[in-house]
């Protein structure tokens, strides 16, 4: 389909729809959702897992951002579906217990797991298809990254499904999977913590941990790290999560005061 001059393309044009039933099935009996839930999907599309989470689910908010695709479900939904044509970016999320099953659109990922994981009101767990090599980011491989270091003091991370480009329609140019995100009963920081983290981690992501603009001296971090029965650093220079954890709370104890001092956005 062509794109006329100056006209905008329905988002349905770009999405790529999951259509089999029994696929989807096969998806929700890998999550924990029930009938006691209330689950959030973000872009119902042509409603083929809308209809099959209200099945399962007590509620179903559903968002369709394309005009066109939202008035065609409309009329076709259970009552224990609420769908509302809007852009879920700029929505609310629930004031209730939650937990998220949605087909997101790839170009939108980043966006839709930092409104969800760093709200003041996350979800108890999220189930989201996504682009393999962004989900495997978000999990740490084959290295951490900033988004998956700032999403592991709250959630565990990890790929419960493979799907084939076939299975969607049309099929995608990049292969996709399930990405599980399960909440952490008890968080590695606290909430309030989350601010100071997230300063450690872009900082020592673009200045590194060792040199002259290092948080923590050298001798800090290996006394850290021992004291914590945590191996070294490598010298590939390759730091897991429960590293960066444990010179977090170590800078937040020794250095933060001190580096607080100076202007962050020089730092920076």
């Amino acid at each position: 389909m062509s794109k006329k001059q100056g006209a905008r393309l329905p988002y349905s044009i770009s999405q790529n729809f999951l259509t089999s039933s029994r696929t989807i099935q096969r998806l929700l009996n890998l999550t924990d959702l029930s009938r006691e839930d209330l689950v959030l999907e973000i872009g119902a599309g042509k409603g083929h897992i809308t209809r099959a989470l209200a099945g399962r689910c007590k509620t179903v908010v559903s968002y369709e951002i394309d005009r066109e695709l939202y008035l065609r479900l409309t009329p076709q939904l259970p009552k224990n579906v609420r769908l509302y044509g809007e852009d879920f970016l700029r929505c609310c999320l629930p004031s209730t217990p939650y937990k998220v099953f949605a087909n997101i659109p790839f170009s939108r990922t980043t966006q839709i797991l930092r409104k969800l994981t760093q709200s003041s009101r996350p979800p108890d767990a999220a189930w989201l298809v996504m682009e393999a090599g962004a989900a495997k980011r978000f999990c740490g491989s084959p290295r951490e990254s900033l988004g998956s270091l700032l999403l592991k003091p709250f959630y565990n991370a990890s790929i419960v499904y493979h799907f084939r480009r076939e299975d969607f329609h049309p099929a995608p140019h990049t292969d996709a999977v399930l990405l599980e995100l399960v909440r952490k009963a008890v968080p590695d920081i606290a909430p309030s913590q989350f601010k100071d983290f997230s300063y450690f981690v872009q900082y020592g992501l673009q200045n590194g941990l060792f040199g002259s603009q290092a948080l923590l001296s050298k001798r800090q971090i290996a006394t850290a790290l021992r004291l914590a029965g945590l191996p070294q650093i490598e010298r590939s220079g390759d730091i897991l999560y429960i590293q960066w954890l444990c010179l977090f709370r170590c800078w937040l104890q020794f250095g933060s005061r001190q580096t607080k001092q100076a202007p962050r956005g020089k730092q920076r």
